[in-house]
């Protein structure tokens, strides 16, 4: 129960990691605000978690604007008057080499990616730094770091979060705010899934692409996400964790 009596926040709440995090949390204790800008799949992880005996509700929000990433922060402190943890996992994927993309696909990841995580970054820490310290996990990507062909919006936005997190890590730990991402490979998502579909092969043929001899689970991401988020980690500020079983990017 590292979390019992905490205030986590969860963006993108309603995807794969997304709920995965947010029940690794509410299973610790955690008073859990899964915010998603899917509103009823935001409500049906809450659901779910309150089902488990966890604590969460929904909140509805589109971190495409600043408006929408201020109003959570705004409503989790109106509401529940803190913020201990606040995990920027919502992403976006728009797939191509850069002649294959729109300018709205670019416009649009890094409103998602990185746009977005500055806004609600900017809007809790003045509560956090208020609170005496907290913790801050984003959701980079080994391709952040290793960048994969025919992905140059989702690499170079993830590549910004993860300089982001380093940044944001340095400039705030004179404040006890810690900041750290993990940074995963191949996770067996609903994203994942419609992406291999689309090339063709099967997740038969991606599992064997990974040395560990599988993708990975949203659960083991969350369980990453949770140990930075704890104070097991209270030394870890600025970090980049890859999350990969040992695949290297192809």
């Amino acid at each position: 129960m590292r979390f019992q009596d905490k205030t986590v926040i969860v963006t993108g709440g309603a995807g794969g990691i997304g709920a995965a995090i947010a029940s690794r949390f509410a299973s610790e204790g955690a008073q859990v605000i899964v915010t998603d800008v899917n509103g009823d799949g935001a409500e049906t992880v809450a659901d779910s978690i309150r089902a488990s005996g966890g604590r969460a509700r929904a909140f509805a929000a589109d971190i495409v604007t600043a408006e929408g990433c201020q109003s959570i922060i705004a409503d989790v402190m109106a509401t529940e008057g803190r913020i201990d943890v606040l995990c920027n996992n919502a992403g976006l994927m728009r797939r191509g080499a850069l002649l294959a993309i729109t300018a709205e696909d670019w416009r649009l990841s890094f409103a998602v990616n990185i746009d977005a995580m500055f806004h609600t970054c900017y809007a809790a820490l003045p509560h956090m730094i208020a609170a005496g310290g907290g913790a801050i996990v984003n959701t980079a990507s080994q391709w952040g770091l290793h960048p994969a062909p025919g992905h140059i919006a989702y690499n170079v936005t993830k590549a910004a979060v993860a300089s982001f997190t380093q940044n944001l890590g340095r400039d705030y730990a004179p404040q006890k705010i810690r900041v750290n991402a993990v940074c995963p490979g191949e996770i067996h998502t609903p994203m994942l899934e419609s992406g291999v579909k689309r090339s063709g092969r099967t997740m038969a043929d991606l599992d064997k692409l990974v040395p560990y001899g599988r993708v990975g689970k949203p659960e083991e991401v969350a369980a990453l996400v949770a140990f930075l988020a704890s104070d097991e980690a209270a030394y870890m500020c600025g970090s980049l964790i890859e999350i990969t079983g040992a695949q290297a990017v192809a």
